[in-house]
């Protein structure tokens, strides 16, 4: 066995056993391969040990990785985007986890008017109130979807969280309950055409936890690929 289909495995495992501790059925927890760094050659053995969905941190990177992998594969967009990229990022991933700000929302749907389509996103809230982390500021989450209503080539499929990196995944238990239970207030203003389908928290070192609160969306990278150079 390869060590990524090892890896997969075993981070397969684990999401069961968290899933089971929240009293949830593992099929409900999709994992994104984070493959940032990684040689397509990784990439392509980790979609044959069963990964659905990639995730990559740079637009440039992946459109690189995109024209070399002909598999029916998700491609997930898990870094910051800039407004300049939109553009090339609409030609390669099926949903951009990474929105936060409304200039950014604003120019993803002027680009999917452009191509006459719906673009699939998740709102990204700072949860740990960190200032070197990207998201929108958890109170103002609601005001903000409140101003994207009238867009109509962007579908906002859920939220999205980056806890802190400590040590001890419990610390950031937290951030987690905040994000699920900021989703539950926005289900409840049953916002037309909002339909908060995903939760995208959880990291190599924080996901088992992410799961327990609520997480269907982890973002593994390490896990899966190993440590980056």
């Amino acid at each position: 066995m390869s060590a990524i289909r090892e890896n997969f495995l075993q981070v397969q495992n684990r999401i069961a056993a968290a899933a089971e501790r929240a009293e949830r059925a593992p099929g409900s927890v999709g994992v994104v391969a984070v493959s940032k760094t990684k040689p397509v050659e990784l990439i392509l053995e980790a979609i044959e040990a069963g990964v659905t969905d990639i995730g990559e941190n740079r637009v440039q990177e992946a459109e690189c990785k995109y024209s070399q992998i002909d598999r029916p594969v998700r491609w997930h967009l898990v870094g910051h985007l800039q407004t300049n990229k939109v553009k090339s990022a609409l030609q390669i991933f099926d949903l951009i986890h990474s929105v936060d700000s409304l200039r950014l929302l604003s120019e993803i749907e002027r680009r999917s008017a452009e191509l006459n389509r719906q673009t699939d996103v998740l709102i990204q809230v700072n949860t740990s109130a960190e200032p070197s982390k990207y998201g929108i500021e958890p109170d103002g989450t609601l005001d903000f979807i409140e101003s994207a209503l009238d867009y109509s080539h962007v579908r906002i499929k859920g939220l999205m969280t980056i806890g802190a990196f400590l040590p001890d995944p419990e610390e950031v238990r937290p951030s987690f309950v905040l994000l699920r239970r900021l989703k539950e207030k926005i289900m409840a203003q049953q916002f037309p055409g909002i339909d908060l389908e995903y939760l995208s928290m959880g990291m190599t070192n924080d996901f088992e936890v992410a799961i327990e609160e609520g997480a269907n969306l982890v973002r593994i990278g390490t896990a899966i690929f190993g440590t980056r150079e």
